[in-house]
């Protein structure tokens, strides 16, 4: 994901501008959150009891984008891409960190992952439905799902990179 520059939603458009431009805006804030850290400092849990880490928010990011808009929007059959975490463990979906993981690998797999679900919603509209849990679900509401879980994690990583360095803002 680009850093430089963090795209801000327009103030006047329609429903689907508005929806992809919101689900932009979490994706670079995300993104700016992780810049200008070293790996180690990506990889560190700043914020006890909490394990969680921002290459692990990257990695979770790609997990759910790769979710929502391929395995349950087009059903494709592909894989997750974590395995389950320890059942003792309190976060799955790429929150725990391999100890070859680096942030320039989750960052090539998420922008890969945004890119193909760019692609699989591109012809679709906001009212088209996949199935989903035994009924149906709008891609209209994929996207309301996918703007609240990057403004939680963004949350998150905000109070990650302050407890590193004390950057806040952005």
């Amino acid at each position: 994901m680009s850093t430089s520059e963090r795209p801000m939603p327009p103030l006047v458009a329609d429903e689907r501008t508005s929806l992809e431009s919101w689900l932009d805006f979490y994706r670079a804030t995300l993104a700016q959150k992780c810049a200008e850290l070293p790996e180690e400092r990506l990889r560190e849990a700043s914020a006890a009891p909490s394990s969680i880490t921002l290459l692990g928010l990257v990695q979770h990011a790609a997990a759910v984008e790769r979710t929502w808009f391929r395995q349950i929007l087009v059903q494709e059959g592909v894989p997750p891409l974590f395995a389950p975490a320890d059942e003792g463990s309190r976060h799955t979906g790429g929150f725990e960190l391999a100890e070859d993981a680096t942030y320039e690998r989750a960052v090539a797999v998420w922008e890969e992952e945004v890119r193909r679900g760019r692609e699989n919603c591109a012809g679709r509209g906001l009212d088209d439905t996949s199935p989903f849990m035994g009924g149906e679900v709008t891609l209209r509401w994929i996207y309301t799902h996918m703007i609240a879980e990057y403004a939680r994690h963004c949350g998150h990583a905000d109070l990650i990179r302050e407890r590193i360095d004390g950057r806040t803002g952005v």
